[in-house]
């Protein structure tokens, strides 16, 4: 069925991902940037549930559509409490999935979050990109959570322990040194002079000089 869905969305001008199971999905949240995801609720591995949560927790915003069997009113009501944003049951029509799609779009759009611009830096939380000096600067989806928290703080610093608490989940051990190997490959992402300045015993924060040295 997740294959004729596909087919049907590419015809209507809309890509799609596949996941078969929860941990693939996981897979592809880590590593690609989406407008938003379709989760059925019951899937091998993590559920739609637990993948819902981790969405939300990512703080991303992207909106989520359940498309499920599940069609009681008790099934609805725990998956807008789970943080779904439109709920659809099973049978339905492509269609009426596609004008679905095509509404949270919409109000997506509406709430954009601010482009962000300091020291030769830009970053577009709504389409998760960012430049330097006019230059696309690839970066992985965890690079990018850090970079959008410390940017975020303009030119503020932000302790390692902020910086866990706000670009992973709750399971992130406290003791993992993530932060500083995350944040070493951003710099070198991002290119010299170095962007992002590190205070001893402090944290990590934007040099907003880094534009005038170079």
């Amino acid at each position: 069925m997740a294959d004729a869905i596909r087919a049907g969305l590419r015809l209507e001008a809309i890509a799609a991902d596949v996941a078969g199971d929860g941990d693939t999905a996981l897979e592809l949240l880590s590593i690609n940037s989406y407008d938003i995801a379709v989760l059925d609720r019951d899937i091998p591995g993590p559920s739609g549930d637990e993948i819902a949560k981790r969405i939300v927790a990512s703080g991303s915003g992207m909106p989520i559509l359940m498309l499920t069997a599940a069609d009681r009113m008790d099934d609805k009501a725990s998956g807008f409490e789970l943080g779904a944003d439109d709920y659809l049951t099973k049978p339905f029509e492509l269609q009426e999935l596609v004008l679905r799609l095509r509404a949270l779009d919409r109000r997506r759009a509406h709430n954009r979050p601010p482009v962000w611009e300091i020291a030769g830096l830009r970053l577009d939380p709504f389409r998760r990109e960012v430049y330097r000096d006019g230059r696309y600067v690839a970066l992985t989806r965890k690079q990018f959570a850090v970079l959008e928290v410390l940017v975020a703080a303009e030119g503020g610093v932000v302790s390692a322990e902020d910086l866990l608490a706000r670009a992973w989940d709750e399971n992130a051990d406290p003791f993992t040194n993530a932060v500083r190997i995350t944040v070493s490959a951003l710099r070198k992402r991002l290119g010299e002079p170095w962007l992002i300045a590190t205070v001893a015993g402090a944290g990590y924060r934007i040099d907003t000089g880094a534009e005038r040295r170079e």
